[in-house]
């Protein structure tokens, strides 16, 4: 029995000590919207889940290793919140390990591209729900996804840098030559001014490129943001222009954008694209600060031979025509 007492006092010390060198955090968000889109003289009313945030659940933790070097893990899961499902592997938005101190960070695993950050950071609604630019970005035929990679390799510059930041990423596509990756992104950030420009390219020979440069500044009573971005894969090409404005109102946000996509190599006919315009807006209203009601309204004009459209294209909409909507909802994070 005593020694049953002195063991269990034993643990009860080594934990103690890990707890003052480590930390585990449960977070995620719960986004669900009612929402109108119509096209083509049809229309879809239903609840859609991540309107304004990504609904999502995860948890990650950082340990003290000592001498300013530290490591982490980040293990993350999409939630559908209209049907209680997850995407096809469970922590595909994010599973990742980390190891950080003066020189930056050093990141395994699966997560966002450079590239895709860099296109976030200068869109209101950070590519989520109907506003989100990258409904009219093409990956023109290749089949590639720049979002997020399996198998990635991260580096990460230090943040004590005079307002420089910047990362590089790469996926070896482990015998697989369409799933490797290169992104890079550098850039500079000081009080109300962010400034930066990345590249990627997936593939081994005719590769899928995409490049973008954006800018922001804080005015106070409003922030201006604009992105330029390029994609290629010979002999497709595309430009795309985003311009957006957010501005405090009360107790929450409203947000303005236009983006004019390009599709510049008019010689080469690729099914469903074509020139598109989208013209996006909405506002957010903080309960709290862990809960928000919102409103998104949207719409994507399209050019000759385009077939972009919101709400993941439902309803379909036909070349030459209009995908429109708005949303409803409500997100809460813990």
């Amino acid at each position: 029995m005593k020694k049953s007492i002195v063991a269990l006092a034993v643990l009860g010390s080594f934990a103690g000590v890990a707890a003052a060198q480590s930390s585990v955090t449960l977070f995620g968000i719960v986004d669900a919207a009612v929402r109108y889109t119509s096209a083509n003289g049809q229309s879809v009313t239903g609840l859609a889940s991540g309107g304004s945030s990504t609904s999502r659940f995860g948890v990650r933790g950082v340990e003290d290793l000592g001498g300013g070097l530290k490591a982490g893990f980040w293990l993350e899961s999409a939630i559908n919140v209209d049907s209680g499902t997850t995407d096809t592997a469970f922590w595909a938005r994010r599973s990742t390990i980390s190891l950080m101190g003066d020189f930056g960070e050093v990141r395994l695993g699966r997560f966002k591209t450079s590239a895709r950050l860099q296109i976030e950071d200068f869109d209101p609604t950070a590519t989520t729900g109907l506003g989100s630019v990258a409904q009219v970005y093409s990956a023109l035929g290749s089949g590639a996804d720049l979002s997020r990679y399996d198998n990635e390799a991260t580096y990460i510059l230090p943040g004590n840098l005079g307002g420089f930041y910047g990362s590089v990423d790469a996926a070896a596509g482990e015998g697989t030559a369409a799933k490797k990756m290169f992104s890079g992104r550098v850039g500079y950030k000081l009080d109300a001014l962010n400034v930066s420009a990345a590249y990627a390219e997936t593939g081994v020979n005719n590769k899928f490129k995409l490049m973008t440069v954006g800018g922001s500044y804080d005015f106070g009573m409003v922030k201006a943001m604009a992105t330029y971005s390029t994609t290629k894969f010979s002999p497709a090409e595309q430009e795309i222009y985003t311009l957006a404005v957010t501005a405090p109102v009360g107790a929450g946000s409203v947000f303005a954008s236009f983006t004019d996509s390009k599709y510049t190599n008019k010689t080469t006919v690729i099914a469903g694209l074509g020139d598109a315009k989208l013209y996006a807006a909405g506002y957010i209203y903080n309960l709290s600060k862990r809960t928000a009601l919102y409103t998104t309204v949207a719409l994507i004009d399209n050019g000759k031979n385009a077939t972009f459209a919101l709400n993941g294209g439902s309803p379909k909409v036909g070349a030459d025509g209009r995908s429109g909507g708005f949303d409803v909802g409500v997100k809460h994070s813990f």
